[in-house]
């Protein structure tokens, strides 16, 4: 048994090194002992991301019901013969993560299968599912089962999530409409993308960035470096988002090139070392 689960979770691992080179230098930041749930936490969503965003052929809303129909079943009999479940499963119940963050963030792939224009209310419903839930996911594994430590925490947690998905709704603005017809920001019209719609939006981003500073600063030391490379890599992604035209950001997906990325990572080394944070 243990030769299966030690499997599971290298194939997870290869699944976030696969879809995700940042947040795979990230995860090699964190204190090792943190490496494994992690990595069983993202494929767990980056699985349930595929079957709403990727798998066109199929008949999307019967594969995500299977989907958590099967997590709910490995959260029960404590096992899966799939890989990226049964992993799951075990990091769920070692931190004791909440079924209700796994549902909210299920609910939330299902809103993109019947996608339709969001008002504030069903943006920020959507917010808390697709990236705060996950966010306060790993929070769990932090904080190593100290409830009063999470507690303390679980604000600039779900700050730092809304931050991300939404420097990832404005990364992705094109693509999101043109592949999939969303424009996630309530009362946004792509067609005619103001400037002063992103300024609103990234005044919105700013102060979700400030708030989430304040919780990496007081996160367990073998988590922090991890989770401040993320946020100083999406917030250097934001400012070259927020330093563009809105003509560029409709018309093309901005990046940090991985010669970037590596430069954040030794700086942050640096800055971690000698408590620069």
């Amino acid at each position: 048994m243990e030769l299966f689960s030690q499997t599971t979770y290298e194939c997870s691992k290869l699944i976030t090194q696969r879809y995700s080179t940042s947040f795979t230098l990230g995860i090699k930041t964190l204190d090792k002992r943190f490496h494994m749930p992690i990595y069983a936490i993202y494929g767990f969503v980056r699985y349930a991301d595929e079957i709403v965003d990727t798998f066109h052929e199929h008949d999307k809303a019967k594969l995500l019901k299977r989907f958590r129909h099967d997590t709910r079943l490995a959260l029960e009999e404590k096992i899966s013969l799939n890989p990226v479940l049964h992993c799951f499963q075990e990091v769920v119940h070692q931190y004791k993560i909440e079924t209700a963050l796994i549902d909210a963030f299920l609910d939330s792939m299902a809103m993109d299968l019947q996608w339709k224009p969001y008002d504030q209310e069903r943006y920020q419903e959507y917010i808390f599912g697709s990236a705060e839930a996950v966010g306060l996911m790993c929070l769990r594994v932090f904080c190593e089962g100290d409830t009063e430590q999470y507690e303390k925490l679980r604000a600039p947690a779900k700050s730092l999530g809304a931050a991300f998905q939404k420097v990832n709704f404005l990364r992705d603005i094109r693509s999101d409409y043109n592949e999939r017809g969303r424009v996630y920001f309530p009362g946004v019209n792509f067609k005619d993308f103001s400037l002063s719609e992103k300024t609103r939006i990234e005044e919105d981003i700013e102060n979700d960035f400030k708030h989430a500073y304040e919780g990496i600063l007081a996160l367990p030391k073998g988590a922090r470096m991890g989770v401040y490379l993320a946020y100083i890599y999406y917030l250097k992604l934001f400012n070259k988002i927020k330093n563009s035209p809105a003509s560029t950001v409709i018309n093309q997906r901005i990046r940090i090139d991985n010669q970037r990325k590596l430069s954040l990572l030794i700086q942050t080394m640096f800055r971690f070392k000698f408590n620069y944070l």
